[in-house]
Formats: structure tokens, C-alpha cells, sequence
């Protein structure tokens, strides 16, 4: 049974934990369930009553998490494909026959060692109309870009950082999730004057010493494999994107 959530206190009580639930509470903390853009659901097992999965939906773009053992994937498919979307997030255990999708390793880490930045300085307040134009974001304007994340990081819910030389942005990352110390790293991008120098190495590393626990991230099939793990990142399952 899939119900609509009026408040974070009926989806808290979730027990999986993955990089897709630390998206959909992170986002549910942010903007609460109030909102008709940002909806959120939950599907209960009858037979024990406890949330077997979580979805949420900001504007048409869905997110799954879902426990296999108990969760109803059948009714998750069908409910999404009701509802409409522009893209599904979930993972690869979730076949939606006759849908396009993408899809990639996600890797996680519970490591805490901060990596010297030499002469660069780690600004955790960047200007973020300088950091939209240096990530080079394809799909998202910046105005919808600059009002999800800057009322995401008002509400603890999302911190953007750079690492800066004489004030010029060299490299970004972007903790985008972040829910009970847990969090989802994205936007790690360095200018290519700068490269296998250490510096995304040094500000990711930053970043993953901002949460208590456990930093998850989505990355495209067969790349970085090797600098993430460099940093103590594993894999650790695999994302799929339908459209």
C-alpha cells in the first residue's frame, strides 16, 4: 500500500539506508510536506506494517528507495507510471520494461582524513552564481539551480564548497543530500589547468569530514573508479536513471 506523507515523521521511521533515502529525507527535512512541487510517499507492508519503501517526487523527477525484502516493486512501477515523471532514480533492481535508462556504479564511504590543499583555500560559502557557471550544470537553469540549493543549505540540508587560488574558483563539490550525518556528494569537478594536482582529492576529503557517518556518491560507468577509491570510497550498488 502506497499513502502520501503529511509530515517527516511518517517517513523517518524508515529502516533502509542507501544514497537514494539520504536524498529523499534529506529533501523531505528541507522543504517539509507542505509543498505541491516536492510530494512524498511511503509504502507499507501489510503484513507487518512496517515502510517497506520511500518515494518522493520534486516537481516530475522521482526518487525510489526500497527495502527488496519487503517492498511491493510492482506497485512502486505501476504508481510511478501513473503519476508521470521525467525521470526515475532508483536501483537497478527496479525494471521498468520499455523506458530508456542510464545508469552507474554508486560507491560510498565512511572515511575521515582530511588530504593537505597546499596553497588553495577551501571556501565553504562560495558565490553560487560563480560555482553554477564553473560546474557547467547541462540541464538545469540557474535560477532553479541557485533557489533548490540555496534554501537547501538555509535548512542543513545541503553544503557547497570551492577550493579557491587568488579568489578563482580551481575546484567544486557539493554535499547536495545531507540527513542525520549521513550525505551525497556531487558536482566534483576541477578546471583541467589543474588536475592530477590533489585538489578535488583535498576538497572531497573536506567535505566527507563535514558528516559523522557515511558519504555516498553516483558515478558514471567506468570512470573515477580509481580516485575514489583512492579516497576510500567503495562500491557499493548501482543507480539507474529512467527517462
Amino acid at each position: 500500500m502506497i499513502e502520501m506523507a503529511g509530515s517527516l515523521s511518517q517517513i523517518e521511521k524508515y529502516s533502509g539506508k542507501d544514497i537514494y533515502s539520504v536524498r529523499i529525507l534529506s529533501l523531505a527535512r528541507a522543504y517539509g510536506c507542505c509543498y505541491s512541487f516536492a510530494s512524498f510517499y511511503r509504502q507499507i507492508d501489510v503484513s507487518t506494517g512496517r515502510i517497506s519503501a520511500l518515494i518522493s517526487a520534486l516537481d516530475e523527477d522521482i526518487t525510489v528507495s526500497f527495502i527488496p525484502e519487503y517492498s511491493d516493486l510492482e506497485e512502486i512501477k505501476a504508481f510511478a507510471l501513473a503519476k508521470g515523471f521525467s525521470s526515475i532514480l532508483c536501483d537497478e533492481y527496479l525494471k521498468i520494461d520499455g523506458i530508456g535508462f542510464s545508469s552507474g556504479a554508486v560507491m560510498k564511504s565512511d572515511k575521515k582524513a582530511e588530504i593537505d590543499s597546499d596553497f588553495a583555500v577551501i571556501d565553504e560559502y562560495p558565490n553560487l552564481l560563480d560555482l553554477y557557471n564553473f560546474i557547467d550544470y547541462d540541464e538545469k537553469g540557474f535560477d532553479s539551480w541557485y533557489v533548490d540549493i540555496s534554501h537547501r543549505i538555509r535548512h542543513n540540508s545541503a553544503l557547497a564548497a570551492s577550493l579557491n587560488i587568488g579568489g578563482e574558483i580551481i575546484s567544486s563539490a557539493v554535499l547536495s543530500s545531507i540527513y542525520n550525518n549521513d550525505a551525497v556528494i556531487t558536482a566534483v569537478r576541477t578546471n583541467i589547468k589543474f588536475r592530477n594536482r590533489g585538489y578535488a582529492s583535498a576538497l572531497v576529503s573536506s567535505l566527507c569530514c563535514c558528516v559523522n557517518s557515511t558519504v555516498y556518491l553516483m558515478r558514471e560507468e567506468n570512470r573515477n573508479e580509481k580516485f575514489y577509491k583512492k579516497l576510500g570510497f567503495e562500491n557499493c550498488g548501482i543507480w539507474r536513471m529512467y527517462k
